[in-house]
């Protein structure tokens, strides 16, 4: 399968105040024994909110170094920029056992360089899956199944690598307790976050608690799980050749790192809010359900479930958190990014979509029972509901169990 260079994933100009020391980054290469000639052409990759990612491109196409750099953006505490030396650990200790990681070249952790940790990688050239695949590749059915299998192939194979071979890799995570860390560690994430427009999650929070399993075991989790981060043959958009953005991983469990992958898994079928916040292709003809995903990786890694229920309402609760510590930030005036103006609807959904998975696990008349001893918090959530847009209010509505909205309504008129 032939394509063109059009597709294949690259940078462009440089943002504003983002700027790169190019000559500092090429003495300290040097410096480092890293065989670069003159200076490079600097582009900027667009995708990725938290870390700045360049390309550095030494001589001409195919005859120099094409190297990539990482780095946190501007501003960034000492305690977050140590992400760089983490995420360069990570994968320089992953490269034996997993093919899918770039090679590492150097990690600096002067300062003095460029104002900041960094680290520089060899670039892997492909296509990387956004939203929509890029113009020009158009896959069948099923070549977009095999491309979809191939995704989750390579997180399982992942989930497979003994970690304990490795030093670097063992002193990642904190043992056992991952499911009850997280959980924990997200609900105090989103109540620090909440915004008097959002709901209080409340039910679902307190759901989470008292179904968190023991932890099923332990491996290597990448945490940010999905089709934008993973790089595909130009020659075949259905073969996986690369895996980005590891400042996340940990040792923890791979039904969790599943269950947050899921919660960015949109289907063709999926309500309008979710469709316009898509971030990865997997709307297409061909693509797994979220059911047919975990029924085919339980089936590849021999692990069973009880409660499926806990793992995908985990992954929606803690993408919630995310979108929310960054509306949280838009509303405070921290920052004017228009992009982030409307998340807090996102929200609105994702909690909506919590709490008919838990309807659905529970059954409606249990549910209605679960639901009493949280009337205040639901009268507080129905006067939300009632000042969401009307298309997002009729999609917020259409999808919360009917039991819920009605003793909603019912708390806000006492």
């Amino acid at each position: 399968m032939a394509t063109d260079n059009k597709v294949l994933d690259k940078g462009g100009a440089v943002r504003e105040g983002e700027e790169l020391d190019a000559k500092a980054v090429s003495e300290w290469l040097r410096g480092q024994g890293v065989d670069v000639v003159g200076e490079p052409t600097v582009t900027q990759f667009s995708g990725g909110a938290s870390n700045w990612t360049y390309r550095l491109q030494y001589g001409g196409d195919g005859d120099g170094q094409d190297l990539i750099l990482r780095r946190p953006p501007k501003g960034t505490k000492a305690k977050s920029a140590h992400d760089m030396v983490r995420e360069y650990t990570v994968q320089k200790a992953l490269k034996d056992a997993y093919p899918y990681v770039p090679k590492m070249v150097a990690l600096c952790t002067d300062e003095a360089v460029i104002g900041a940790d960094f680290y520089v990688m060899e670039r892997m050239e492909g296509i990387i899956p956004r939203a929509n695949l890029p113009k020009g590749i158009d896959l069948d059915p099923e070549q977009t199944r095999a491309l979809c299998t191939n995704v989750i192939d390579a997180l399982v194979e992942l989930h497979q690598v003994d970690y304990k071979e490795h030093p670097d890799l063992v002193t990642l995570g904190r043992g056992d307790g991952y499911c009850e860390r997280q959980v924990s560690g997200w609900d105090k994430r989103y109540v620090k976050a909440k915004t008097p427009n959002v709901p209080s999650f409340a039910l679902v929070r307190q759901w989470l608690g008292k179904h968190t399993p023991a932890d099923s075991k332990t491996c290597i989790i990448h945490n940010d799980w999905r089709f934008d981060n993973v790089i595909l043959a130009a020659d075949d958009p259905t073969k996986v050749i690369g895996v980005l953005d590891w400042e996340m991983a940990t040792l923890g469990d791979p039904l969790m790192d599943l269950g947050s992958a899921l919660a960015y898994w949109i289907e063709e079928d999926d309500n309008i809010v979710m469709q316009q916040s898509r971030r990865q292709p997997t709307h297409l003809k061909g693509m797994m359900t979220r059911d047919e995903v975990v029924a085919y990786y339980l089936k590849q890694t021999g692990l069973a479930v009880d409660n499926w229920t806990f793992y995908e309402v985990f992954g929606l609760f803690r993408l919630a958190g995310i979108v929310q510590q960054i509306y949280y930030r838009y509303y405070h005036k921290q920052t004017s990014n228009p992009a982030f103006k409307n998340f807090w609807l996102i929200v609105h959904v994702l909690h909506a979509k919590c709490l008919k998975l838990i309807a659905q696990y529970e059954g409606e008349a249990l549910f209605n029972t679960h639901v009493q001893p949280h009337l205040k918090e639901m009268g507080v959530d129905a006067t939300t509901i009632e000042q969401l847009p009307s298309p997002v209010q009729k999609v917020v509505k259409g999808i919360l169990p009917k039991g819920y909205f009605a003793k909603s309504t019912d708390a806000s008129d006492e």
